[in-house]
This record gives C-alpha cells, structure tokens and sequence, in this order.
C-alpha cells in the first residue's frame, strides 16, 4: 500500500501538535497506514449504553448505527473531523474486509503467540479484550473455512476447544478503546507494516492454536 516509516512518524507527530485524542490517533493509523475501514461504537457508563437504548443487549460493545463509517485511506485530519461528529465514541473494526479473526481464551492465546513466534511463522496483530478473549488477525475467508480447516486437522467440535472465527458481520473493539466498561483492549502484538497489511492464512496458525486452546481446557 505504500506505507511508510515516515508516514506513521508524521501521523503520531502531527497527532501530539493538534491534541488529538488517543483514539483518534490509532483511528488515523487504522485508516492511513493499515488500510482498514473504522467505525464509531458506541460506550458505556454505570452500564448504560450511549446508544441510548435502555434494553441494549451489548451496552457499550457494539458499532453506532447512527455514526458513519471511517474509510480506510482517511487522513489525520478527515479522521479528525470525523471523530469530532461523535465525541467519546470507542473505535470499531468491521471484520470481514481486511481481515478476519480466530478468537480465543486470552490465556490459551498467550501460549500460543510465544510458540508462533518460535517457530517463526507469520504473524498479523493480535489484541487481547477485557474479557479474557485474544484475536489474531488473519486473512479474510477465515470465518468460513474454520470448521473444515479444524476438521482436517483432526479436532471435529471448535466449541469444545473454545475457539471460534469471526467473518463478516462481526466488529471487534480496536485497542486502544474500552470495551463495554471493562477496560480497554490491548494490543499483545501490535500491527506493523511486515504484519498488518500481509495476514497470514488462518492454516498456517490453526493447528498450534487448536493444540494449545485444547491443552488449555484440559488443564482448566
């Protein structure tokens, strides 16, 4: 995509001389450097969700319906201006598009980056949410090929292991905003340019996340 160094100098310079927010700085990388689409989501205080919905079924963890969508390519300022329409809104990754993800206990996660990295295979961002749930970003299609993937790989049932593929029509909260009053989420891997524009296929990683997830619930 042409990213730059340079480029991701002048985002997070440019975002300390205007006083942007910290989300609005990671939405500007988001956009800018990763190429990814961001939208608002909504928060929460005492429980009660700034969608405005006293029955919502996910307070502070899911996207505004009423906020428009950040395209990827959005500069700092586009960014900016964006954000100012919804002041104090969490930042959102639709998944699906750039990406996909294969969500597991952060705990298993954890295990399970180290020996990656070990073995030296490629690796995209991964995050960790407040509730103990860790997301590896893979390349998109993920979602839909797990079960098949998981099945040749010899394991027939993902809920057993407590992993799972999230596709299109999912949004993950993106580090570094808070996730329904929890806290925030955090990157355990952060995106960078040899990573995030470059995820890996869900095959590639399975197989040692599926050892470990299962090794973490057989132990539980």
């Amino acid at each position: 995509m042409g990213f730059t160094i340079g480029g991701i100098r002048e985002i997070r310079s440019g975002t300390r001389r205007r006083g942007r927010s910290t989300e609005c700085t990671a939405v500007a990388e988001f956009t800018g450097l990763w190429g990814w689409d961001v939208v608002p989501g909504a928060r929460t205080a005492g429980g009660v969700c700034s969608c405005g919905r006293a029955d919502c079924p996910a307070p502070g963890a899911h996207p505004l319906e009423f906020a428009a969508p950040v395209p990827a390519g959005a500069t700092l300022d586009e960014v900016g201006q964006a954000w100012a329409e919804v002041p104090g809104a969490s930042a959102m990754l639709p998944v699906g598009r750039a990406f996909d993800v294969i969500e597991v206990a952060e705990a298993a996660g954890r295990r399970a980056l180290v020996r990656l990295e070990r073995m030296g295979l490629p690796l995209g961002p991964v995050a960790a949410t407040p509730e103990g749930r860790a997301h590896f970003l893979v390349a998109p299609g993920a979602a839909a090929e797990l079960p098949r993937l998981l099945y040749r790989l010899g394991w027939d049932d993902p809920a057993a292991l407590d992993l799972r593929g999230l596709g299109a029509g999912a949004y993950i909260t993106a580090p570094p905003s808070d996730r329904g009053g929890l806290g925030p989420v955090r990157w355990l891997r952060p995106p960078a340019l040899d990573s995030a524009t470059r995820l890996p296929a869900a095959r590639l990683l399975l197989g040692t996340l599926a050892y470990v997830a299962h090794r973490s619930r057989a132990g539980a």
